[in-house]
């Protein structure tokens, strides 16, 4: 496996995950109102959070994409993570994005998944990927039609109905 890239934006950056991100990340992940359209829609434990960074990390070595930790350049807070899902089961490769509560409405989410989108359809050959949203979280259908994608319509994923945004 090679190593998994870094990527800067004016204000973030983006970076492997290390075991020293489960403490903000396991934060994150307990957050209800961050956690409420994502996966079955409600916060999950610290052992959870640390499956997701195993996840995240083990993406890139089987898959040569992944999940990028999401840091401010200023301070080095991690404020959430960026990047590609791709488990089996999923119905494509996933530009998929949290953030903490805490970063949002600064246009974090917008820097961060604009450079990520980029850098997969540049570096990595991804050239068609899908953003899985719930119906209820306008904030990041918001965000995916600000990208440019465009909502295919609805399925039923992992219990509830879902949006798929194709990412031109």
């Amino acid at each position: 496996m090679s190593a998994i890239p870094s990527l800067s934006t004016p204000r973030l950056r983006l970076r492997p995950h290390t075991l020293a991100d489960l403490d903000a990340h396991a934060a994150i992940c307990a957050d209800e109102e961050v956690m409420r359209h994502i996966g079955t829609g409600g916060p999950v434990g610290r052992d959870a959070a640390w499956r997701h960074l195993a996840l995240y990390l083990g993406q890139w070595a089987l898959l040569g994409h992944g999940m990028w930790a999401v840091e401010e350049r200023a301070g080095r807070r991690l404020i959430g993570c960026v990047g590609f899902l791709e488990p089996k089961g999923w119905p494509g490769c996933e530009l998929a994005w949290t953030l903490a509560r805490g970063a949002w409405g600064q246009g974090y989410a917008f820097e961060a998944v604009g450079a990520a989108r980029a850098f997969g359809r540049d570096a990595l050959g991804i050239h068609q990927p899908i953003s899985l949203i719930r119906e209820a979280n306008i904030r990041s259908i918001r965000l995916a039609e600000r990208l440019g994608a465009s909502n295919s319509g609805p399925m039923d994923f992992l219990g509830g109905t879902t949006l798929v945004f194709h990412h031109p």
